[in-house]
């Protein structure tokens, strides 16, 4: 059958078609970046409090083979959630970093703060453990017998870790693309160069660390990943190395929490709401406060 629309009306047709043509792209657009989008809108006072939007839940893991065991903070809220793997750094235990699990997790993340097999594991076999340790929780919030049943993705994935635990993190996230997002915080590692590292890094680093001085280290680290890779360099004002722990300066952790936060919403979850603390203005106030806790700072916004 044919339509014998005069001339006029079929040009409002074709636009109206248009413009709802145009429309659904936009809402479907719209849709897929928001797809992973949690909590409220975001503010500077609420990424620098010590607790998110999310209330959380803990569960202890008994010592599997690939890796130490550990504590699973996880949100209560239902998920799915990206997960996050936190490494601690040469004889230290989960115990050391703990101030990361719930603030992390407060802010919609399951978080595995693991121990490593023995104090003393080099970061080539922390950076296994870690990977180890996404692959054995994500199997086990598949039980519905797991408190975490049904709260992780099991494609939004993240690593972290501090000291060794941080050169393990490097090791881990260049021997897997597949995650979103890594974090080391003061890393150590005799390996410098990560140029195969694919994956959007954070390197937080203390402008007074002698265990693993910036200079030859964290900078260096940096300065090695692929000018394509999302990534930046955060150096804390007259931090040693043991900053980003528990006994770490207590005025550096809401600036350190804020930049993670953001790091990993924006790489793990997509969540575009994040990238105005990364680069922009209010990023660029951090650095000009006469307040600020960061030294240096490099990246290679935009992203």
């Amino acid at each position: 059958m044919l339509f014998n629309i005069p001339f006029h009306r079929s040009r409002l047709f074709r636009h109206a078609v248009l413009t709802l043509g145009a429309a659904v792209l936009s809402i479907c657009a719209h849709a897929q970046s928001s797809d992973y989008q949690r909590g409220p809108d975001p503010t500077t006072a609420a990424l620098e409090a010590s607790a998110g939007p999310f209330t959380v839940a803990t569960a202890t893991i008994s010592a599997p083979v690939s890796y130490g065991g550990g504590t699973v903070y996880y949100p209560t809220a239902d998920g799915p959630f990206g997960v996050v793997t936190f490494s601690p750094g040469f004889v230290n235990t989960e115990a050391a970093n703990k101030w990361w699990g719930p603030r992390l997790a407060s802010h919609g993340f399951v978080v595995i703060m693991i121990n490593t097999l023995t104090p003393f594991d080099l970061p080539g076999l922390r950076g296994k453990e870690l990977l180890a340790s996404l692959k054995d929780v994500i199997a086990r919030s598949q039980n519905k017998s797991t408190p975490y049943y049904g709260k992780i993705d099991p494609n939004r994935r993240a690593v972290m870790g501090h000291s060794m635990g941080g050169g393990g993190t490097l090791s881990a996230s260049a021997s897997d693309s597949t995650l979103k997002a890594a974090i080391p915080l003061a890393p150590w590692s005799t390996a410098t160069d990560w140029s195969k590292d694919t994956v959007p890094t954070l390197i937080m680093t203390g402008q007074s660390d002698v265990v693993a001085p910036p200079a030859t280290m964290g900078s260096v680290f940096y300065a090695s990943l692929p000018a394509t890779v999302d990534k930046a360099y955060m150096e804390m004002k007259g931090a040693d190395h043991f900053f980003p722990n528990n006994l770490g300066p207590a005025a550096m952790k809401p600036v350190m929490g804020k930049y993670a936060v953001s790091w990993l919403k924006l790489f793990v979850d997509n969540d575009r709401r994040y990238s105005q603390f990364l680069c922009g203005a209010l990023h660029d106030a951090d650095l000009s406060s006469s307040s600020t806790q960061i030294s240096s700072y490099k990246e290679n916004c935009p992203y």
